[in-house]
């Protein structure tokens, strides 16, 4: 299938300048669709609403966004795709809908390289992205796969386009520091029996047995190492804590896209 930008739910042929312009300044969120349901769409409603009021000053509510996201699978027509979901405001508040193809979890470990930087409103998923891209893009170029950020106190915080959380055993444990709260974090953290949030240090990165990255597309992808000024930590595969997380993604079933929809 082809690339489809939506507009408030409608197929936009073509875009002009004002609308590039205009979605300088927003916010969205991405999403997987499988088989007409996404893990945590709830939160993909939530984290809408309550950005839009912060960044806007109005609510955003659910069913303005599910009839998009349901124009958006008659569209495609198909249950499987990737969508992305943009908030921006010109005289009224708009839903811009991106649709293309689904994007496969990765399999490969990634080995991730360390840089001192705090994204700026964190909480937010807004479209100021430049630095996200810039320092991914800067590991790259220095022979790794993507970056990880830390605080100028040491504390890691999250990855360029992912959460990311550490294993002692089979206890999860995620940084407290200022990050996003990615949707498939949450979910994650709503199927575990428990977990931990506190400062994660660089110093003490060794001191885990294993880490991994989640968004949208990778529910649980390893990180092969992390190298920091200090050196670098390498994690091998770890069975127990891999147990603990697919147990907790199957204890939280997708939600349907369409309403009356069997949820799975």
């Amino acid at each position: 299938m082809s690339d489809l930008l939506l507009l408030d739910g409608a197929l936009s042929p073509a875009v002009d300048a004002m609308l590039l312009r205009a979605t300088a300044y927003g916010h969205f969120t991405s999403m997987q669709v499988r088989d007409g349901h996404v893990d945590g769409l709830d939160l993909h409603f939530e984290r809408l609403d309550r950005s839009t009021r912060e960044v806007f000053g109005q609510a955003l509510p659910e069913d303005r966004v599910r009839r998009d996201l349901e124009a958006a699978l008659d569209q495609a027509g198909s249950g499987d795709l990737s969508i992305r979901v943009n908030v921006f405001f010109t005289d009224e508040l708009h839903l811009l809908t991106r649709v293309s193809p689904p994007v496969q979890a990765g399999a490969q470990p990634l080995r991730l390289l360390a840089f001192q930087h705090e994204r700026a409103v964190p909480h937010l998923k807004h479209t100021g992205t430049f630095d996200l891209t810039y320092y991914g893009r800067k590991a790259q170029l220095s022979g790794y796969d993507d970056a990880v950020f830390h605080t100028a106190t040491g504390e890691i915080s999250e990855a360029s386009i992912w959460n990311i959380c550490f294993a002692r055993g089979s206890d999860l444990v995620f940084p407290s520091a200022p990050a996003l709260p990615g949707i498939r974090q949450q979910v994650l953290q709503r199927g575990l029996d428990s977990y931990t949030t506190v400062p994660v240090s660089v110093a003490d990165l060794k001191t885990y047995d294993a880490a991994y990255l989640t968004n949208s597309i990778d529910p649980a992808l390893p990180v092969a190492s992390i190298t920091t000024q200090d050196g670098t930590t390498t994690y091998e595969p770890h069975p127990a804590s891999v147990a603990a997380v697919t147990k907790a993604y199957a204890a939280v079933p997708a939600q349907p896209v369409r309403r009356g929809s069997t949820t799975r």
